[in-house]
């Protein structure tokens, strides 16, 4: 039976400090996780490459090369630290632990095509500001054919999305259940009024709010992540 353990941070396991730049449990993980059906019926068949600088990316059958990305950022130490002093020592490493376990983390593809990768895209764009719920409604919106700000990157990585037919088959494969509502609308950390805000939090509650759902999020991925390798069709015997 395979082992997983969600509450292990990847911090632990990298050199540079990024595990979405070299932490090989991180990446095991991946390929445990992702290497399986699609909605389109393919399998994806997942291999741990690296690059130079130890950088590593997982190579695959279907598309360009895939890298990890953080989810949800903690904001911590950003932004002419506007947050700092709004947690608590214990709740500020919390959240920065908590959005490193398996559960914060997804693969996007790595190399940049026509400009920036959705990775870099989404965390320049001052519109969103790397928060995921706000990237998860532009890929919502970019399967229903409807514009967002990161239409142009997500459209240049159509081959991608393709893989999961459509925006539910994107929520199931990679276990993003809790990210919706049962209307399939997404559930935003923070008030969404259309990316006209700022994404950033605007006062010390509004961070907190966001400390809070982060925190419900992360551990509720990892339990569905958990469970599905529980599965009987599971039969992978790794340990990591």
């Amino acid at each position: 039976m395979t082992i997983l353990d969600i509450d292990y941070d990847f911090r632990l396991d990298s050199k540079c400090g990024d595990p979405d730049t070299d932490s090989p449990k991180l990446y095991e993980a991946h390929k445990l996780l992702w290497g399986k059906d699609l909605p389109n019926g393919k399998t994806f068949s997942l291999e741990i490459i690296s690059k130079s600088y130890r950088r590593l990316l997982i190579k695959n059958n279907l598309c360009m090369n895939l890298s990890s990305d953080r989810m949800c950022p903690h904001y911590d130490g950003k932004y002419r630290n506007k947050f700092v002093g709004a947690l608590s020592d214990l709740e500020r490493d919390e959240l920065k632990y908590k959005v490193r376990t398996v559960g914060g983390h997804i693969l996007f593809p790595a190399h940049n095509k026509n400009g920036f990768t959705i990775n870099q895209a989404r965390g320049i764009n001052r519109l969103i500001c790397d928060r995921f719920d706000l990237t998860l409604e532009c890929i919502r919106r970019f399967y229903q054919g409807e514009e967002s700000p990161l239409s142009k990157t997500l459209t240049n990585y159509k081959d991608f999305f393709d893989l999961f037919i459509d925006f539910n088959g994107y929520i199931d494969f990679f276990h993003l259940q809790d990210f919706i509502n049962p209307k399939k609308q997404v559930e935003f950390s923070l008030p969404f009024d259309n990316f006209i805000r700022s994404p950033l939090p605007l006062t010390t509650d509004e961070y907190k709010h966001y400390k809070d759902h982060t925190l419900e999020l992360m551990n509720m991925r990892n339990r569905r992540i958990l469970e599905s390798l529980y599965k009987p069709t599971q039969v992978d015997h790794k340990q990591f």
